[in-house]
């Protein structure tokens, strides 16, 4: 049995990383909120926003744009959004978990220093890393967004994918893969995008037959649509990763947390066993010396 001494030692030990996670689940705990409410108010407008232009490509002419020109898949182009820091669970490693079964001709652009070390690691082609602060602004995320899109219409690749982790509640977040460009079936986005994210009637836009017409014109606002649509869709996307992130950390640390005074309980009790021992012992001692 160790001595008290050192069994103290590791008591405070203890205490102390229990009193580091326990403030780290805190601060996380409050990320998470704002980070959470950013995500799911931005759902409805990503979600007009694909019903508008779905209803505008409807009624527009064939409209000749790099985005709707399914190519022939040379090489994909990946956007894989990950987090800065660590002590988030397994996050980063499930996400990972899908690189590993993607093509190693693939093309990685990526967000957060997690996805550049790991794309770094294991050789696979990284075209530019960027970082995205907790604020998640959308300035940030725009060099990101600007990078992608240019070397899609450049040729560089012939898809525009987001792997990301979707956030569900505070403890589920799911690693997907969602194709974004080419925009080929819209009609499949938003029912993809109603179904994941359990919009209803309320938030949907109400159906409307009534013929439009367009100023200047429907082939000029779908053109002007298509950009902000993707980018919208990319930037959500980010608010999703951000919101599982400060979800996954808060859970982990207060697993942390609840591990660590339970640890403390258990070298309490090896304590006082320890303490009685030693104790005990000295009386038999002093018992020995006397009646001897």
């Amino acid at each position: 049995m160790a001595n008290t001494r050192d069994i103290r030692n590791r008591i405070k030990s203890v205490k102390n990383t229990a009193q580091i996670t326990k403030a780290m689940e805190l601060v996380a705990a409050s990320k998470m909120k704002r980070a959470q409410d950013s995500a799911i108010a931005g759902r409805p407008y990503a979600l007009l926003l694909a019903e508008i232009l779905n209803a505008v490509g409807d009624r527009a002419s064939e409209l000749k744009h790099p985005f709707l020109e399914k190519r022939e898949v040379k090489r994909r182009g990946i956007l894989i959004i990950s987090t800065d820091k660590g002590l988030c669970g397994p996050l980063n490693s499930n996400l990972f978990r899908l690189v590993a079964n993607i093509d190693r001709s693939a093309a990685f652009v990526a967000i957060g220093r997690k996805a550049t070390q790991f794309l770094t690691r294991t050789a696979r082609t990284l075209l530019a890393d960027f970082s995205v602060s907790d604020q998640s602004r959308f300035a940030e995320v725009r060099l990101a967004i600007e990078f992608l899109l240019n070397a899609y219409i450049d040729g560089e690749f012939d898809t525009i994918e987001v792997l990301y982790t979707r956030f569900l509640n505070t403890l589920r977040q799911e690693p997907t893969l969602d194709p974004l460009v080419p925009l080929d079936n819209l009609d499949e986005v938003i029912h993809s995008f109603t179904a994941s994210h359990q919009a209803t009637a309320e938030t949907r836009a109400p159906e409307d037959t009534r013929e439009m017409l367009f100023e200047p014109g429907a082939d000029f606002i779908l053109d002007e649509l298509l950009g902000l649509y993707i980018k919208r869709e990319i930037y959500q996307r980010v608010l999703e990763a951000k919101a599982s992130e400060q979800s996954a950390r808060m859970v982990a640390m207060k697993t942390a947390t609840d591990n660590a005074n339970t640890l403390v309980d258990e070298l309490t009790l090896e304590y006082n066993k320890a303490r009685q021992a030693a104790i005990t012992q000295e009386i038999l001692e002093i018992s020995a010396a006397t009646f001897s």
